[in-house]
Order: C-alpha cells, then structure tokens, then sequence
C-alpha cells in the first residue's frame, strides 16, 4: 500500500508546557501557535517557525489518553534534526543558553552541526548542509 504523508509534527511529551514554551520560544525563536487552555497552566501548546511544528502535551493529561506512556521516560528517547542557515551564528547565540551535547562541528557527510538538550532531554541537532 503506498500513501502520501503529508506533514509530520512531533508531539512532545513534556514535564511542564510552560517550560517547553518559553525554551522554543525565549531561546529558539518559535512561535506560539496554540494553546489549551487559552490560559496558564496549559495541558497542550503548539510552536511554529517557519514550515516547523513542534506540540507539546503535559505528561499527566497524554497518560490519560495513552496508558502506555505512563512507563516510558520523558525526553531522551527522540532526537529533533532541524536544518538551518548560518549554523555557525546560531551556535554562537545558544552556546551559553542551552546544555550542548555536541559541540559544533563539520561532519564527513557534508554537514556543519551542533546539538542540545531541551528541558525535558529531548536532544535537537541544528545543521546546515557546508559541502
């Protein structure tokens, strides 16, 4: 069977959304797009930049829906890949703002990239293809 899939949005599960939040937005420069409730505390937001969507669901409220998450830990298990222009600047920027887990470097494989942990652990590695 053979199918378009036409957008993948990773939905995060996070410890606190108003963390999530003010690190894709403060740090990273996303935009917020949605929240539930329209006011603090939220249970579910969603960030934008550019053709990039990223969601994020409190932990306790994603457990009710999906019993199975209550098992696995948060963060750590999902690495965001994100390309970008002028890798070197942005590293710059974030160095002393983020925990990097892997410092700038230029790959083999024709890539200049960093990465990062977000407050919950997920890792994110920002790259720019230097060929």
């Amino acid at each position: 069977m053979a199918y378009e899939i036409k957008k993948l949005t990773p939905n995060l599960i996070v410890s606190n959304v108003e963390q999530s939040l003010a690190f894709y937005c403060d740090v990273l420069g996303f935009a917020k797009t949605a929240t539930v409730p329209d006011q603090s505390p939220y249970v579910f937001a969603a960030v934008q930049s550019g053709p990039v969507e990223i969601f994020f669901n409190a932990r306790d409220v994603a457990i009710e829906e999906y019993p199975s998450l209550g098992n696995m830990p948060i963060g750590g298990t999902l690495t965001l890949y994100m390309e970008v222009s002028t890798v070197e600047k942005i590293y710059e920027e974030l160095k002393g703002r983020v925990k990097v887990t892997m410092p700038l470097e230029k790959k083999f494989y024709g890539v200049t990239e960093f990465a990062f942990e977000d407050p919950d652990g997920y890792v994110i590695t920002f790259a720019e293809h230097t060929s």
